[in-house]
């Protein structure tokens, strides 16, 4: 079996958003490659969704 992995995962450069169940305990983040495709999920889930707009990571830093 081995050890549990002890470093922090990356995050791809890219738009995220954070889509969480109304009520519901974790959240997920979504990537999207532009500001627009990024826009228009978080428009698409916020129907059945509680959204956050994350911003854009950009080599391992937030950039909004």
């Amino acid at each position: 079996m081995g050890r549990p992995a002890t470093k922090p995962s990356r995050l791809r450069n890219g738009f995220y958003i954070e889509v969480k169940t109304p009520g519901g305990g974790s959240a997920i983040l979504l990537r999207r490659d532009t500001r627009e495709q990024m826009l228009l999920a978080a428009e698409d889930y916020a129907r059945t969704k509680d959204v956050v707009i994350k911003g854009e990571m950009r080599d391992d830093k937030w950039i909004d």
